[in-house]
């Protein structure tokens, strides 16, 4: 039972984000995601690809731009970045890349910055999806501080939407029983093949991985034997492919909203005197 469950939703709602508390404000998922993925070349990642990102980000700054967005480092598959940008609406979206193009301070800098940051990647792409309210479980969270992305793709077949429908309803309706239980799904409108699906969970320290593994009983009961039976034919019929990844948010590479540094300042926004001091503990050792 445990077997087929995994291999339909990998880690994705199975290990379903941990404990978040019902006090901190909470973050709805946008309506449109907007995800560029930059492949790092072997070595070049790392320091090098922070320093490279932060001329972006210093970009946005200088011109107080106001659409934000933030960076993920993969933790486990290719060594790739995923930037997440999101918006109201694709009109929003148009809006923001004409009234970039128009401001000329900003269109030079993101020019040179494109042009350094190009020597360390071997490859590039970029994805637009849209939010799946009615297949997502509690979808709004304390984004701000949250520190992993776990993240899973999965490839419908033609002509299966409708046992997905039916799978996603069914998975849905059991970790509603299980209070903590949370995901967002996106499907991909642009940059994929066929019909395909991102399940996002954030989880605040991977912790939440061990002890959602706690909660494969509980899906279990609430599904009961003829529900798992049904999920295993459903999963054998509906879904063509799945991967899931981890990521670890990253903040030299992120433009992070007003709010989010606000909530959580050392992580987001570290203070100048924390890079005083570890530079003042660095500098003896460096005469020696």
């Amino acid at each position: 039972m445990k077997r087929i469950a995994r291999c339909l939703w990998g880690t994705a709602l199975l290990y379903v984000g941990i404990g978040v508390a019902a006090a901190q404000e909470t973050t709805p998922p946008p309506k449109v995601l907007v995800i560029d993925r930059e492949f790092t070349k072997p070595g070049k990642g790392g320091s090098g690809h922070d320093k490279s990102e932060s001329a972006f980000v210093q970009a946005f700054a200088r011109a107080k731009w106001p659409t934000h967005y933030f960076a993920a480092n993969s933790m486990t598959g290719k060594s790739r970045t995923l930037f997440f940008i999101g918006y109201d609406s694709f009109d929003a979206w148009e809006k923001d890349n004409m009234a970039a193009e128009k401001n000329a301070a900003l269109s030079g800098a993101l020019d040179r910055a494109v042009a350094a940051d190009g020597d360390l990647l071997s490859e590039t792409d970029n994805a637009a999806l849209t939010y799946n309210e009615d297949q997502s479980l509690r979808g709004p969270v304390d984004i701000a501080h949250m520190r992993y992305f776990e993240i899973s793709l999965y490839r419908v077949r033609a002509g299966h939407s409708h046992e997905w429908e039916e799978l996603v309803k069914l998975v849905k309706g059991a970790y509603d029983k299980i209070p903590d239980a949370h995901w967002a799904v996106y499907e991909e409108m642009y940059g994929q093949e066929d019909t395909t699906y991102v399940v996002i969970v954030p989880m605040k320290s991977l912790a939440e991985v061990d002890k959602s593994m706690q909660n494969d009983k509980q899906f279990v009961d609430a599904m009961g034997e003829d529900g798992m039976k049904r999920l295993g034919e459903l999963e054998s019929s509906a879904v063509e492919y799945h991967q899931t990844n981890l990521f670890h948010f990253n903040p030299a590479m992120s433009y992070p909203r007003d709010e989010w540094v606000k909530a959580d300042p050392d992580f987001w926004k570290p203070k100048p005197a924390a890079k005083a001091a570890a530079k003042t503990k660095e500098e003896p050792a460096a005469k020696q």
